[in-house]
């Protein structure tokens, strides 16, 4: 055990810390959505991820993605687990430089306990759910994070006892609404948040369908 699973043990318990060590995430995606939720689950503890992404590192994914101007051209996935391994060097991460579609969804993460949806566009979020949301596994998935001074509107709402939906359903990214880190980051926070909430079986809010 390093220095930081020591300090992360004292926290959480030595339970606590290796139940969720045992858990693999899966984030389909590794951009503004899922590079954050990736590191605030390694800092929350978790140590088995699978990163799914077929993009690179570009300049316009500094302003709200876990990447830095040295790492643009680069695939996302790989520059993302050299990022995650600095927070703890002992994590276990599969990189996949691949794109997710229908055909090979559930395979890509028929091993991951939990999965989170950190992709663009509401075709691919839909794709998802619709492949994952009766695979008794932990879904949790994203929906409305665009523009800023509506990070308020970002709730926690629980589907059903393993899908959960965090967002504000409405803020689409488009003109006028941009992408921007502290409604991205609220998101990502929140939708690690659930995941950790659940493995510590400590359900999210404990406040009916909402939060």
């Amino acid at each position: 055990m390093n220095g930081f699973e020591k300090a992360m043990e004292k926290m959480l318990g030595g339970e606590n810390l290796a139940r969720i060590q045992k858990v693999k995430v899966g984030l389909a995606g590794a951009g503004g959505l899922g590079s954050n939720c990736a590191q605030f689950l390694v800092r929350s503890g978790f140590k088995r991820l699978k990163i799914v992404d077929f993009d690179l590192v570009e300049e316009s994914n500094l302003n709200r993605q876990f990447y830095f101007a040295s790492q643009v051209g680069r695939r996302k996935v790989e520059a993302l687990k050299e990022n995650l391994l600095a927070i703890n060097p002992d994590l276990d991460i599969d990189a996949l430089p691949v794109k997710i579609e229908r055909e090979n969804l559930k395979d890509l993460f028929g091993d991951c306990q939990a999965v989170v949806e950190a992709l663009d566009g509401a075709g691919c979020k839909k794709m998802i759910v619709e492949a994952l949301i009766d695979s008794g596994r932990l879904l949790v998935a994203a929906s409305g994070l665009a523009g800023c001074g509506r990070s308020d509107g970002i709730r926690v709402r629980r589907v059903r006892d393993d899908f959960y939906l965090v967002g504000d359903l409405v803020s689409e990214v488009g003109p006028g609404l941009p992408a921007l880190a502290p409604g991205v980051n609220v998101a990502a926070a929140k939708q690690a948040d659930v995941v950790l909430s659940y493995f510590l079986g400590k359900p999210y809010g404990g406040m009916g369908n909402g939060y």
